[in-house]
């Protein structure tokens, strides 16, 4: 790859670290993201989004070691990240020490953690680490799925939108709670409630 093709792609990343949102391409729908851990970064990707706060802002990750180390894991997530990841499942676990002061909104003793299987998108996260990321859309509004619909919905409320060839699909990822007793799927998206709960079946 050239060094002007990198460009994009290093504009983005300095603009997430710099606290900026950043629009990209994900394995699901475009994603909105910031870096995770300065509170004013994540209150503009609030802000940006018209979320309501009491929402968490799931974090998107580049490896499963990555997710450790902000999230606490049990051998159930050990069991889903290793069936499904990379790819379309949130999974919601405790807070580790390294991310527990970090303002995601809803409950902060909780973080939603993905892989994702994009290889722009994993491409981006070596380079930034961990980022908060919201799917990118007005909160309660469809997500585009082409840069140009996503740049008429944020504006230059969005520091760098890195845009994929071809438009995206409009499954956002499943997402499920595993900080009590028993799994509770959230939202069902690319992964079903059935397939996941027959995976932690089958590991038993």
């Amino acid at each position: 790859m050239s060094r002007a093709a990198h460009q994009p792609l290093e504009q983005a990343a300095a603009a997430a670290l710099e606290g900026m949102p950043i629009v990209f391409p994900t394995d699901t729908v475009y994603g909105i993201g910031t870096r995770p851990d300065d509170p004013a970064a994540t209150a503009g990707l609030f802000e940006a989004k018209a979320r309501p706060r009491d929402l968490e802002l799931p974090v998107l990750v580049p490896t499963v070691q990555a997710a450790r180390a902000i999230a606490t894991f049990d051998v159930r997530a050990d069991v889903l990240a290793l069936s499904f990841w990379a790819g379309p499942l949130t999974i919601v676990l405790p807070r580790s020490e390294v991310s527990r002061g970090w303002d995601l909104g809803g409950d902060d003793a909780t973080i939603g953690v993905r892989m994702p299987h994009h290889p722009l998108t994993l491409a981006l996260l070596a380079r930034t680490g961990p980022l908060a990321v919201s799917s990118a859309n007005r909160s309660g509004e469809p997500t585009p799925s082409t840069c140009e619909e996503l740049g008429g919905v944020f504006g230059d409320a969005v520091a760098v939108y890195l845009c994929a060839d071809e438009p995206l699909g409009q499954v956002a990822s499943s997402v499920v709670d595993l900080t009590g007793g028993e799994p509770r799927m959230l939202r069902v998206g690319a992964v079903s409630d059935d397939d996941v709960r027959e995976t932690l079946r089958r590991s038993g």
